[in-house]
């Protein structure tokens, strides 16, 4: 109920008010059945954005640190992200990727739609990196199709570190559903699953016209922090 109160009449209308949004190719998401929405990931608010526009309900799986914060804001936060349709997966550890698997399909299993960012974090620079392969194996194991989603304009609007986004037009840019049925029951297969993978980013960096990075965002963002830190505490020579 809460999902809807916001979509329709808290935060829907002043989403379409401070972004103007454009959507295109809306009839690309399927009207029924499981699906999985795969875009590239800008800002903060495309957690909000794009399912605002949609008319189907969207589950997005969301870092568990929105749902862990302290005290009333941190319950508060953890509230409002999962009544906007937020699921909590946990990125640390090495079953990260294995528990953010089971809860997408089992969003997957009831029949609905599944949102995830494929680079598995915000972009820091607005441009498009690597995807985890994460998109595809639930792609397979499911049997579902995957529909690409650009966000443009998100970045410019609200980049990274800023709280209160700027009023900017927006994009939300639907492609053609893909179907990697030919690859039924090849889940296991490296190679495939990053063949899928590249299909499915190649089909967002299309729709986007992003430049593209052929590495991962989060290991970029780490090699550029470390050069800051470096710059900041230069070590001395050895005498």
């Amino acid at each position: 109920m809460f999902y809807y109160l916001l979509k329709y009449v808290l935060l829907g209308p002043l989403l379409r008010l401070v972004f103007r949004p454009r959507i295109e190719g809306l009839e690309n998401v399927p009207a029924s059945g499981p699906a999985i929405v795969a875009g590239n990931h800008l800002s903060f608010s495309d957690h909000f954005l794009m399912p605002a526009m949609l008319k189907r309900r969207i589950t997005f799986l969301a870092k568990a640190e929105y749902f862990t914060g302290p005290g009333l804001k941190g319950r508060l936060t953890a509230f409002f992200f999962r009544s906007a349709g937020q699921i909590p997966v946990d990125r640390s550890g090495k079953d990260a990727g294995q528990a953010a698997i089971r809860e997408g399909l089992g969003v997957l299993s009831k029949g609905e739609l599944l949102g995830i960012y494929p680079e598995g974090t915000r972009s820091h620079d607005g441009r498009l990196y690597k995807g985890k392969v994460g998109v595809a194996v639930m792609a397979l194991k499911a049997g579902v199709p995957v529909v690409p989603c650009a966000m443009i304009g998100t970045f410019e609007a609200q980049p990274p570190g800023k709280v209160i986004p700027k009023m900017h037009p927006v994009v939300i840019r639907f492609g053609r559903p893909l179907d990697f049925s030919r690859y039924a029951g090849m889940e296991h297969e490296k190679a495939i699953l990053r063949a899928v993978t590249d299909e499915i980013m190649y089909a967002i960096l299309s729709l986007s016209e992003q430049e593209y990075v052929d590495q991962y965002a989060a290991v970029v963002k780490a090699e550029q922090a470390a050069e800051k830190k470096e710059r900041k505490f230069p070590r001395a020579p050895l005498s």
